[in-house]
């Protein structure tokens, strides 16, 4: 047996070559990593801090205040804001906690569940709003030039079609 999995091994393709990145690909990647990573903590701090809201909470009641009759069905709810559904059940309890959010069995086929959101969750987004969209301003809008902006917006763009996820258009302006 052993000389058929070397025979095997041996006609095996060997797989290609890392290609290793060069030192501005390296600067480029550990520069949009680092940034991203840091401006992810900043935003997060700041709307914690400022409201009592974590950017995961903030993201959850953002996509039901956007959804007709505020109201996701939660397997959606979870692709959207890129979250298992174990984790975002848990975090749609805690707003349940707050009165913030309300489950409904879904009428169709009686097994999925909405998440809806109420006047009470809508009002702590509407508060918390202006604070995030300060941080968003000053800590990236600002920090870039127009024609920075445009080639990040591209670049978004871009990662977001190459990785499958939503177009940023199927989201409505806040």
């Amino acid at each position: 047996m052993s000389a058929d999995l070397s025979t095997d091994r041996a006609d095996a393709v060997d797989p290609p070559a890392p290609r290793w990145l060069d030192h501005d690909e390296m600067h480029t990647w550990r520069a949009w990593l680092l940034s991203s990573m840091l401006l992810g903590e900043r935003l997060d701090r700041e709307l914690t801090r400022g409201t009592g809201i974590s950017t995961a909470y903030y993201e959850i009641l953002v996509q039901l205040s956007e959804a007709p009759d505020r109201s996701l069905r939660m397997s959606t709810l979870a692709e959207r804001c890129l979250s298992s559904r174990s984790r975002l059940s848990h975090a749609v309890s805690r707003l349940q906690e707050r009165g913030w959010i309300r489950r409904e069995v879904c009428p169709e086929d009686g097994r999925g569940q909405f998440a809806v959101l109420t006047d009470e969750g809508f009002a702590a987004l509407a508060a918390a709003a202006p604070l995030h969209v300060e941080s968003v301003r000053t800590h990236l809008l600002d920090q870039l030039s127009p024609a920075q902006q445009a080639a990040l917006q591209d670049v978004g763009d871009t990662l977001i079609a190459h990785l499958g996820g939503p177009a940023v258009e199927a989201f409505p302006s806040v």
